[in-house]
């Protein structure tokens, strides 16, 4: 198991070995140890907003997304509205044969009968409460191959959606939707630098994912914001973030696979690299910690 690093302060690292790259030794040490007591295999990789640098640990490993593939549908979603493709403001009519089961609040609604929804109202449902019924009538609307041509424009190559939501029959068949811990820390800070698709999007995209209660939420003190995507399945667990410490906020995002269940990851190994964040931005980068 390795840690890999970038750009770790290249001009110290130049004339020995920096105090701050040992703190992150402390980081991998602690994430290595915990993956070694998990069942299963465990994924991670994080992004620091202030200076850039990214770490990750089995970061290139293809892992299922479960619900977290919704952000590249998010993407999508408010792209074609970028391109006058899309009117969110448009109403839509569901009938119960599109309800879908698992996580989200149509399917309650849809039990009544037929319901009518803004396109908005699905899109935020599709995040908020991760409805799958909502979920489904967006991938619908914007086309599974137009949403990974996105995501392989944008330089991801690996981030694939692959089936509809709780299509037992197509994951029997391998057909997952699937990303690696580095691509989607990258996907969040497109969004968190208004790259995704525009500033006024990017805002619109992270106050619907700050709606998100999950493991991140749980991992970080109540008064830091965090806007995330959440996915579960059976022996499944991952979450992609934006943890908005103040002074040193930082992307994260945390996977883990055949796991016990109802075991999850996310929330230990958040804490954890918040720690480690928390302590970088309460002193310099020689860790003086009366300067802040």
């Amino acid at each position: 198991m390795r840690l890999f690093f970038c750009g770790l302060f290249a001009a110290a690292l130049a004339s020995g070995q920096s105090v701050t790259s040992l703190l992150t030794e402390k980081l991998r040490a602690q994430i290595e140890a915990y993956d070694a007591r998990m069942e299963g295999v465990l994924g991670v990789a994080m992004i620091d907003l202030k200076t850039g640098e990214r770490w990750s640990y089995h970061g290139k490993a293809l892992f299922p997304q479960a619900s977290a593939i919704k952000i590249p549908i998010l993407i999508e979603m408010f792209r074609l509205r970028e391109e006058g493709k899309l009117r969110f403001e448009e109403m839509v009519r569901l009938d119960p044969k599109e309800m879908v089961g698992g996580s989200g609040v149509l399917q309650t609604r849809l039990k009544e009968g037929a319901i009518t929804v803004s396109i908005e109202e699905l899109v935020r449902e599709m995040i908020a409460s991760s409805d799958n019924t909502a979920t489904n009538w967006c991938i619908r609307r914007v086309g599974m191959a137009n949403v990974n041509q996105t995501m392989s424009k944008l330089g991801f190559l690996s981030t694939r959606l692959q089936r509809v939501m709780i299509d037992q029959e197509a994951a029997s068949r391998d057909e997952e939707n699937i990303s690696t811990p580095e691509e989607m820390v990258e996907i969040a800070k497109l969004i968190f630098d208004a790259k995704a698709v525009n500033a006024k999007a990017s805002g619109e995209m992270i106050a619907m994912m700050k709606l998100v209660k999950a493991g991140m939420r749980k991992g970080v003190p109540p008064e830091v914001e965090v806007a995330s995507k959440v996915g579960e399945l059976t022996g499944v667990r991952t979450e992609t973030g934006i943890i908005y410490l103040k002074g040193r906020p930082f992307v994260l995002a945390v996977m883990g696979t055949y796991l016990k269940e109802p075991q999850s990851p996310v929330e230990a190994i958040t804490r954890m690299v918040f720690e480690h964040f928390q302590k970088l931005a309460q002193g310099n980068i020689y860790g003086n910690l009366g300067v802040r």
